[in-house]
């Protein structure tokens, strides 16, 4: 579109009887950086550096939440509009660097017209007034109800049903979180406190004003840039238990006040899960880490960053051996080395997350479920999981109305399937450098599969390309290095959905 602005300015510059003045932009439309996997999400011409995000809780978790959303971005063209992603709020106003900018909602678009162009290379301010909707189907992502009161699960495609954004890895930026809730509410984002909660008068618009201070600000700052989709925002009636990891780092677990004793067993074990992913990949890469149970069924777990998001029922329902939470923990955990701290520059990478995030739950578990023979029942499975889902590297679009379908079993033991080739292939000793350099130089970064595979290939001391092509491309799963005894099946007849 910023190039038919252009062609456009050009034409009418070159026609004596039409003044470039009075032109009229075209009607505005959604925008996209062209994902492979969700082509709308994402917005050409500018690099968001901050978000400070206000958010005013009435303490009713099926009411809109009033907000404020201020973005400080960089323009990396000419840009006579600014689309921002937004859904599942009302827009109330939009100033762009102090001064009020027309507007319009189309699609799953924020479309913003500024009084003046944005010139490239300048830093742009756009603050928008509006309001953030909890409601709806929590299986869209957003916000999520809890017990009592919101979580965010944005995974993959839904901060933007939270607020205004650049919504895709690849733009990561850093995160201010300033949120009122009522007293008796406690707030906990993403990052660490960067002042004392504060009280202040009663909540505008809220049900029982209560006494004259009913109400509470907290504020809270990122110290490492995130991707949108890793965002976090908890409010409810929740205790805060404090412990320390390794190298005193802080850890912070935020769970129901009513459940702090049933859920201590399994909190305690989070600092001696950081030291064992240290041992093997290096220092943990963010300010501080902790666990958040929300009273909510989800369906998943999420790695929200410093504060990975997990279901209630995962750490009290029945029928889970010990072993197996430990794990998801650990796969958690992992994803901040694996997808928070090195991000996918595009959808398509996701393997790079899940399935290093998998192997590393694999090899934790491996006592109770010997990794080679996991890998192995993977290995029979994989000709299936890529004919369903794609490739690791190549993985199909989610299924209409099911944007969360990418999560298919390729990304997880299907693509844990091509680090075990990879091992197997070049030598443990190797695979380890390759895993550490990953995480060191691309910390605080996005990259690539084909960044992974230079890396790898000059870890090993040889062209990799030919062989990792094979395996996350690769229609038919390859010979496994080592088990040429390994068979995989596809059954007969179409694909199944799951």
């Amino acid at each position: 579109m910023l190039l038919t602005f252009r062609r456009l300015r050009a034409v009418l510059l070159a026609s004596a009887s039409v003044s470039l003045v009075g032109a009229v932009l075209p009607a505005p439309v959604p925008l996209g950086i062209g994902d492979p996997l969700f082509p709308h999400l994402g917005n050409p011409g500018y690099d968001v550096l901050s978000y400070d995000i206000g958010l005013t809780y009435s303490g009713d978790h099926s009411k809109p939440l009033d907000a404020v959303t201020r973005i400080e971005a960089r323009a990396t063209a000419p840009l006579e509009r600014i689309n921002l992603d937004f859904a599942h709020g009302t827009v109330k106003s939009v100033d762009v660097n102090g001064t009020g900018a027309e507007f319009a909602v189309t699609g799953e678009d924020l479309v913003v017209t500024p009084e003046q162009a944005v010139q490239e290379g300048s830093r742009t301010v756009v603050t928008v007034r509006h309001t953030s909707n909890p409601g709806g189907d929590a299986s869209d992502g957003g916000w999520v109800r809890t017990g009592d009161g919101l979580a965010m699960a944005n995974q993959a495609d839904a901060a933007h049903r939270v607020f205004p954004c650049n919504d895709h890895p690849s733009d990561k930026a850093f995160f201010t979180f300033r949120v009122t809730a009522p007293k008796g509410q406690t707030v906990v984002a993403n990052g660490l406190p960067s002042a004392v909660p504060r009280q202040i008068k009663a909540l505008k618009g809220a049900k029982s004003p209560g006494p004259a201070k009913d109400a509470v600000s907290w504020t809270y700052r990122t110290s490492h840039p995130m991707a949108t989709e890793l965002a976090q925002v908890s409010i409810g009636r929740s205790a805060v238990l404090h412990r320390t990891g390794p190298h005193g780092l802080p850890v912070r677990d935020v769970v129901p006040a009513a459940d702090v004793k049933q859920l201590e067993p399994w909190l305690k074990k989070t600092p001696a899960h950081l030291e064992w992913m240290e041992e093997r990949v290096g220092r943990y890469p963010f300010e501080t880490y902790g666990v958040l149970v929300a009273a909510a069924n989800t369906g998943f777990e999420l790695e929200t960053q410093t504060l990975s998001l997990f279901e209630r029922s995962l750490f009290t329902g029945v029928g889970y051996p010990e072993w197996y939470v430990d794990s998801i923990m650990v796969h958690e955990l992992a994803h901040h080395w694996f997808g928070n701290s090195v991000s996918p520059r595009s959808w398509s990478d996701l393997w790079l997350n899940e399935g290093h995030a998998t192997w590393y739950e694999a090899l934790y578990a491996q006592k109770q479920r010997p990794l080679e023979e996991r890998m192995k029942a993977a290995y029979s499975s994989s000709d299936e999981w890529r004919r369903e889902g794609g490739a690791p590297a190549a993985p199909k679009p989610s299924r209409p109305g099911q944007k969360i379908s990418i999560f298919r079993p390729v990304v997880y033991d299907g693509s844990a399937l091509v680090l075990y080739a990879l091992r197997q292939e070049i030598g443990e000793a190797a695979f380890d450098r390759v895993e550490r350099r990953w995480v060191s130089e691309h910390r605080d970064s996005v990259a690539t599969t084909a960044d992974f595979v230079e890396l790898a290939s000059d870890s090993a001391g040889r062209d990799l390309s030919g062989f990792l092509q094979k395996w996350l491309y690769g229609q038919k799963t390859p010979p496994m290095p080592g088990h040429s005894d390994w068979k995989s099946s596809v059954p007969q007849g179409p694909a199944s959905h799951r």
